[in-house]
């Protein structure tokens, strides 16, 4: 299975969601000055959305400096978004906007931290997502 990576905020709402997960996961750091992390196989991104009533501002700095690096950008096959559905169209529009610029799906859309149940649905659709990602370099190398 390939990597998590995550950017969480003071609410720590992403944070509990991999906590739970229970799958080895890389963070991006708070501090936007800080270094960022060296990834160095393919990933999954979970992002929060943090955006005004018109969209702006929705995905974090930090991921998009890290995102701006074309090693780790290369390595990126997905995200799982997360945010609040009293925004209504704006919804995890992070992931929206990550998975169309990198060229990558949108696997999975979350509130807040999630609940039990969405954490049992992403654990398992990671799973199935990073067997098939197996299958596609199986064949690709025959």
């Amino acid at each position: 299975m390939g990597g998590l990576v995550y950017y969480s905020s003071a609410s720590g709402n992403t944070l509990r969601l991999i906590d739970r997960l229970g799958l080895p996961a890389t963070r991006l750091p708070r501090e936007a000055d800080a270094p960022l992390p060296q990834v160095t196989s393919p990933f999954v991104l979970i992002c929060p959305t943090y955006a005004d009533g018109y969209g702006r501002g929705a995905v974090p700095k930090q991921v998009i400096r890290f995102l701006n690096d074309p090693a780790p950008r290369a390595l990126l096959r997905g995200v799982i978004a997360s945010g609040n559905r009293n925004f209504g169209d704006k919804f995890a529009l992070a992931g929206r906007i990550i998975a169309d610029k990198c060229g990558v799906p949108l696997l999975y859309r979350f509130e807040l931290a999630g609940t039990e149940e969405e954490t049992a649905r992403i654990r398992d659709g990671l799973a199935r997502f990073w067997a098939q990602q197996e299958d596609k370099t199986c064949l690709t190398q025959a």
